[in-house]
């Protein structure tokens, strides 16, 4: 797939106001668009002063202009940038100006596909670049700037290389039949192969923890009424997002507040008490509870610690999905006269007083998976991790096929198909036009 010959010019900067705004062009015919803007080309790589001039050579603004000779650009294309003072209607005076020679508006994510296109990116690198924008924690951005630099797609190429070698392996030995097969070529193949089924279920966790925190994870509060979600969420929140009352069926609809425990975004969800009720808007409230549980990668199953977990209760339990993982948490543990866990099963808390509240944020990050990493992460998207497991499951395959070597050829090439989609070395056109038309124009 060949770059499009097409100059695209956007604003480049966020909009509203700002004490700097930036115009980025890329293409053919950067010069003649610099010497009509500017009445100059710029020097490569060099911050020169200079007037941005409209069709009648007035002034449109004073800033700075950089060039960027291909191929050594973000897009690997000629590059301008106009960087000027950041009000809305100057930086759109600007761009209306280089559109009216001949340039075209950029599509949301077209400088990124460019410089995926022109081999300055692969396609684990580009996304990163959209997720370190959208990064909303520290820990997020560190992991979104790892991927940037590399350290994703090198795990990746590792693990393809390693396939490479035990592919050439293996066909040697099916293109020569006739020839006696040394018992030192299936060790070497068996030991290649335990290797590289290691190193994917390491990759695999790692990308499990960047997934993490780009996707964050769901936490459901649920319990009856009266047992201080509402409070428990204000309290992990850290301000007053839900409205506390001792009126039983207060909470009436699911209250979303999106929170970060060591810098993984958690999604709270604080649910309607369950109970058996008359009132019509209690009962669609309680509904959409069992929905929220539904889809909650975490159910947090607050009760009085006072009174324990009584029948109503457990049969509420029981009745929570199988494969997602829940935690009883026994609130109120101020009004309890002895300190104790309460039988010994989940995590005991005060809401009001914030006691046991860092525990439960151990644990919960414990139940969602996330491992603290000493070598760090890498950010990671869903279509990452659906390759990886499909690159798994190939694997397997493979290994159950060791006497069949021509099946056994076959899974490892399917295993390097998809390890390969991650890094956008083998990609559908329509693959790539999706990832990019989420980006930000301008990017």
């Amino acid at each position: 797939m060949q770059p499009n010959a097409d100059t695209i010019a956007a604003i480049a900067t966020a909009q509203g106001r700002g004490g700097v705004g930036e115009v980025r062009i890329s293409g053919k015919g950067i010069a003649a668009i610099a010497l009509s803007v500017l009445g100059k080309l710029p020097a490569p790589r060099h911050a020169t002063l200079s007037d941005f001039l409209d069709g009648n050579d007035q002034v449109i603004d004073q800033g700075i202009a950089l060039y960027f000779p291909a191929p050594h650009s973000y897009t690997g294309e000629d590059v301008l940038e106009l960087q000027g003072h950041g009000g809305s209607a100057v930086l759109h005076l600007l761009l209306q100006r280089c559109l009216s020679l001949g340039v075209r508006l950029a599509e949301p994510g077209e400088f990124t596909q460019r410089a995926f296109l022109n081999d300055k990116l692969d396609l684990a690198q580009a996304e990163s670049v959209a997720d370190l924008i959208d990064a909303t924690t520290s820990e997020a951005a560190r992991s979104a700037v790892r991927s940037l630099q590399g350290e994703f797609s090198a795990a990746i190429h590792v693990l393809v290389d390693q396939l490479v070698r035990l592919r050439m392996l293996v066909e040697a030995m099916l293109d020569f039949p006739e020839e006696d097969i040394d018992v030192a070529d299936t060790r070497l193949r068996d030991s290649i192969l335990q290797n590289v089924q290691a190193k994917l279920q390491q990759t695999l966790e790692r990308a499990k923890q960047g997934s993490l925190l780009r996707e964050g994870a769901h936490i459901a509060l649920v319990g009856r009424p009266n047992v201080g979600k509402s409070s428990l969420l204000n309290r992990l929140s850290g301000e007053e997002v839900a409205l506390v009352s001792d009126v039983p069926g207060t909470t009436r609809d699911v209250i979303r507040q999106a929170i970060q425990i060591r810098g993984i975004p958690l999604h709270i969800m604080d649910t309607a008490g369950l109970r058996v009720s008359q009132d019509e808007v209690e009962n669609l409230g309680m509904a959409r509870t069992h929905q929220t549980v539904q889809r909650a990668d975490l159910i947090l199953m607050l009760l009085d610690a006072a009174s324990g977990c009584n029948a109503e209760e457990r049969e509420i339990i029981s009745g929570f999905p199988a494969d997602i993982p829940h935690l009883l948490v026994y609130n109120k543990a101020d009004l309890l006269s002895e300190k104790t866990a309460v039988a010994g099963e989940g995590i005991c808390i005060s809401a009001k007083t914030g006691d046991g509240i860092d525990a439960l944020r151990d644990r919960m990050l414990e139940l969602i998976g996330w491992r603290n990493q000493e070598s760090g992460t890498f950010i990671a998207r869903e279509r990452h991790l659906r390759a990886l497991h499909l690159a798994q499951s190939h694997l397997a395959l493979a290994s159950a096929l060791l006497t069949q070597p021509e099946l056994f050829a076959e899974e490892l090439r399917l295993t390097q198909q998809a390890l390969n989609s991650i890094t956008g070395k083998f990609s559908a056109d329509d693959l790539l036009g999706e990832i990019f038309s989420r980006f930000c124009i301008g990017k």
